[in-house]
């Protein structure tokens, strides 16, 4: 099966490309350096920017199935050029014929109030929908892994403040899942065919909060913390305090930040675990192997 990766060097498509490729796919890994990115042997790198048009020729041609993973947390404007870059993208793959298309998304909780963030996911997730392919949505809280920009906060965090005055909303129930998971997940929904058209959930066996997160955290580091949730700390506030504990991109960490405030917990109508049930990762594992990657 050909499939392409949108979003190919990223935290999460440079480990789908690999588990493709594994798998016997033939991959097409696209992003603006995967000319420049170790793929395994015969995977074909496709240099572009969806943002130019005149770098996108036949990047669809023949594909069977496409992942898209392009999410544009780093500019100002993040909601527009999503919005764009989706429908750009949609139209190629509708045109070229593409199968199947799969979108990473974000749990959002009751779908109401959504922060900006959150609800720029859901924007993509319909701008996609209206292709002539079969759109196949997963949507995840915090993935899990070394490189990635939520865990990353916590990790500073954890490493930084050993005193931590917070918001109240740090204990907002949220139920993360390992990396590896969520490459498994989107890999084996290949052969399930039933997935075609569907919305899921995905996440570790277990709920936790934020709170739990930076304790279990710190423990596996080694160390204490102590955490004081105040009521008056607004997530706009609270994303301001990032810039001064956590190495992570600040136009990265706000919209991270303002999207914590929600319950981002499977719902059990659309957990992906009852359609593919994969052998879990529990959470405090999936904390160890990020840290000591």
């Amino acid at each position: 099966m050909r499939t392409l990766v949108v979003g190919a060097t990223g935290f999460v498509g440079r480990r789908l490309v690999r588990a493709l490729h594994e798998q016997g796919h033939d991959v097409v890994a696209f992003s603006r350096s995967a000319s420049e990115t170790a793929f395994p042997d015969g995977v074909e790198p496709f240099d572009g920017d969806m943002g130019d048009p005149d770098t996108l020729g036949g990047l669809c041609e023949d594909v069977d199935v496409a992942y898209y993973l392009l999410h544009s947390l780093t500019s100002a404007n993040f909601a527009e050029l999503d919005r764009r870059y989706a429908a750009r993208f949609r139209d190629m793959a509708t045109a070229a014929g593409v199968d199947r298309v799969v979108y990473l998304s974000g749990i959002s909780g009751d779908e109401t109030d959504l922060s900006p963030h959150l609800a720029s996911r859901r924007e993509v997730e319909t701008v996609l929908a209206d292709g002539s392919f079969d759109l196949t949505v997963l949507r995840a809280a915090i993935i899990i892994g070394p490189e990635s920009a939520s865990f990353r906060i916590v990790d500073d965090l954890t490493d930084r403040l050993p005193v931590m005055v917070v918001p109240k909303w740090v204990r907002t129930p949220c139920q993360p899942i390992g990396i590896d998971d969520t490459v498994e997940y989107l890999v084996r929904l290949l052969d399930a065919e039933e997935t075609r058209g569907g919305t899921y959930d995905i996440g570790a066996p277990a709920v936790w909060s934020y709170e739990k997160l930076l304790r279990e955290t710190a423990r596996l580091k080694g160390r204490r913390v102590f955490i004081i949730p105040v009521p008056v700390m607004t997530p706009g506030l609270s994303s301001h305090w990032l810039r001064f504990t956590t190495d992570v991109q600040y136009e990265i960490a706000r919209p991270l930040a303002e999207s914590m405030r929600h319950p981002v917990t499977v719902n059990p109508d659309r957990d992906l675990h009852q359609v593919i049930p994969i052998d879990r990762t529990e959470i405090p594992d999936a904390i160890e192997q990020a840290l000591a990657a």
